[in-house]
C-alpha cells in the first residue's frame, strides 16, 4: 500500500517562500511510469493541480504557477517537494500530494492527508 505524507510549515508570511515535502512509503518514486503531483484546495473552491514530478525526473507545471513553482525530488530519501516563492493571501490552502500513472495531471491513485496553509502577515 502506497502511502504519501506531506510536511512543512502551517503558517507563511505574504512574500515568502512555501516549501512543502512530500514522503512516500510503500513504493518508489522512482517507478516506472508513476508522476507525483502537488495539488491544493483554496477554501471554498476546488481542486488545482499545481505540478509534477515524474518517475524519469522531468517536471511539469500549471502554466498559471509556473513561474512561481519549482518542484524537485531527492530519491535517497523517496520525498519530493514543492516550492512556491512570493505567496500571497490567494496561495493559502489544503495542499496535498499525490500519485497518478502514465500522466500528470490524470486519475489520482493515492493521496496524502493534505496540509493547511494559511498565508498571513
Amino acid at each position: 500500500q502506497v502511502q504519501l505524507q506531506e510536511s512543512g510549515p502551517g503558517l507563511m508570511k505574504p512574500s515568502q517562500t512555501l516549501s512543502l515535502t512530500c514522503t512516500v512509503s510503500g513504493g518508489s518514486i522512482t517507478t516506472n511510469y508513476y508522476f507525483w503531483s502537488w495539488i491544493r484546495q483554496p477554501p471554498g473552491k476546488g481542486l488545482e493541480w499545481m505540478g509534477a514530478i515524474a518517475y524519469s525526473g522531468s517536471t511539469y507545471y500549471s502554466p498559471s504557477l509556473k513561474s512561481r513553482t519549482s518542484i524537485s525530488r531527492d530519491t535517497s530519501k523517496n520525498q519530493f517537494t514543492l516550492q512556491l516563492s512570493s505567496v500571497t493571501p490567494e496561495d493559502a490552502a489544503v495542499y496535498y500530494c499525490a500519485r497518478t500513472k502514465d500522466r500528470a495531471p490524470g486519475t489520482v491513485e493515492y493521496w496524502g492527508q493534505g496540509t493547511q496553509v494559511t498565508v498571513s502577515s
